[in-house]
């Protein structure tokens, strides 16, 4: 077979400039978090105040975490992002890790989970039943049940098959249909904060005598009350370093993707902000505390606005929204594995561009098949809880990566913050790793030994790479 695939082939095409890159960003960040997060977070016992601190706390960290990475990106103009940071930095074996469990967990799986929701959410409005309803209790190792929820599946599916076929044709095609998504939902979203910070209704008739200041939190019960808000809140901000995998395809990379990075972050943290002084504003947080786990947060507080209306909106709205956050995964997280394939590090065919649409078709549709295969497991929500997990434990060697680059002089370049931002970036990730491993240790473990699954396949590509 070829090695030198790069030199035998077609080349990925620079298609993507800074306007798509910035809504690219923004795209992928901006899913169902900023909608539903507001109820978890009303139920911490938290004030309003504290609520928005965690919503900035978080935004400044993903922006902290933004400079890192805009930092590294002057040593490479190649597709791969962090795979190939970590690459340059500290060789195959810790990239391959990152671009493994990103296959296995952070990509594949989000994928999966967003084409579940996304047909969850047309379920509300066009009921999809279930065509294998006489197998439902059909199961694999008595856990995985393949036909439960029948038609959600096959329409998540069909979602991600669909998406898929749109970025096959052409990397253009992926940014045109993130730019017009991106931006019909930044447009619902200013639409919501205006009526809501406008909103000069009555909360008198559901706001009991008892509602006291929503908490009386000091010390170390406050201190843990706001971290976890922040982490419903790194679950809306995730997603703003995926534009890094595309830098083959973004024209003069070094100086857009840092721009993209840093301008994506600051639209998403600026809406989620306003929106959630938004919702506060129509509805009393002991309200929102009470709102039961089948709603939607923002759904709620639109039909206080705009009646049933205001609820049809926000779930087209969420459709919307995370249909662009699908079409945005599956554009970044291909070009990974394609990059590992062209270092003799996945498989070898993923390594194809194709010669009329130059876009790696291959490995679009490998990433096609196994988040298919994860949305028939039905086990992603288990996956998706480590995604949070697993990137902060790379975010974690980005930060030393970028120290190590900084210090033997390969990075010339002004890094923002360099390097108190930086550090405090790294020592926030190792924090949240050690509390999530105290608080969540069966799902920490299982994320470990997902990721440490990779050794296995990064000895089989090895062995392949030096006897081929």
């Amino acid at each position: 077979m070829h090695n030198n695939t790069s030199t035998q082939q077609p080349t990925l095409k620079r298609a993507l400039g800074l306007s798509t890159g910035i809504l690219l960003v923004a795209g992928m960040m901006i899913g169902s978090g900023v909608f539903k997060k507001i109820v978890p977070m009303a139920q911490t016992g938290l004030s309003e105040t504290w609520i928005i601190v965690a919503w900035i706390g978080a935004g400044l960290i993903t922006m902290f975490g933004a400079f890192t990475l805009a930092g590294l990106s002057a040593l490479t103009e190649e597709s791969g992002g962090v795979y190939e940071y970590l690459r340059l930095s500290f060789g195959n074996f810790f990239s391959f890790l990152f671009g493994w469990t990103d296959f296995t967990i952070i990509g594949c799986a989000s994928i999966a989970a967003l084409g579940f929701i996304f047909a969850q959410t047309v379920n509300v409005f066009i009921p999809l039943g279930n065509p294998f309803h006489t197998l439902e209790h059909v199961s694999i190792a008595g856990f995985i049940f393949p036909f439960q929820d029948g038609g959600i599946k096959m329409l998540a599916i069909t979602a991600i098959i669909l998406l898929t076929w749109v970025n096959y044709r052409g990397v253009q095609n992926g940014g045109l249909v993130n730019n017009i998504i991106t931006s019909a939902k930044i447009l619902g979203i200013l639409l919501l904060i205006v009526l809501g910070l406008s909103y000069a209704g009555t909360n008198e008739t559901i706001q009991p005598t008892t509602s006291a200041p929503a908490t009386e939190l000091h010390g170390m019960a406050l201190f843990s009350a706001v971290l976890a808000a922040m982490l419903s809140a790194f679950w809306a901000y995730d997603g703003w370093s995926n534009i890094s995998f595309i830098a083959g395809e973004i024209k003069n990379p070094k100086r857009n993707i840092p721009m993209a990075i840093i301008s994506g972050v600051a639209i998403a943290m600026l809406l989620y902000v306003l929106i959630n002084l938004a919702y506060m504003h129509v509805l009393p947080l002991h309200t929102l505390k009470a709102v039961e786990e089948s709603q939607i947060g923002a759904a709620v507080v639109a039909e206080t606005l705009l009646g049933k209306a205001g609820q049809s909106l926000i779930v087209v709205l969420i459709m919307i929204s995370v249909f662009g956050t699908i079409n945005g995964i599956i554009l970044a997280h291909a070009r990974i594995y394609y990059r590992m394939a062209q270092g003799n590090f996945f498989f070898k065919k993923a390594a194809t561009v194709h010669p009329v649409y130059r876009t790696p078709s291959v490995t679009l549709l490998y990433t096609m098949i196994w988040s298919c295969v994860l949305v028939l497991s039905g086990t992603f929500d288990m996956l998706t809880n480590m995604v949070i997990f697993a990137g902060f434990l790379f975010y974690s060697l980005v930060v030393i990566a970028l120290f190590k680059m900084k210090r033997n002089g390969t990075i010339k370049t002004k890094v923002i913050g360099y390097p108190v931002l930086p550090a405090f970036v790294g020592l926030f990730s190792i924090a949240l790793l050690v509390n999530t491993v105290i608080t969540q240790p069966v799902q920490s473990l299982t994320g470990l030994v997902l990721v440490l699954s990779g050794v296995f396949f990064y000895l089989y590509f090895k062995k392949q790479h030096s006897t081929g």
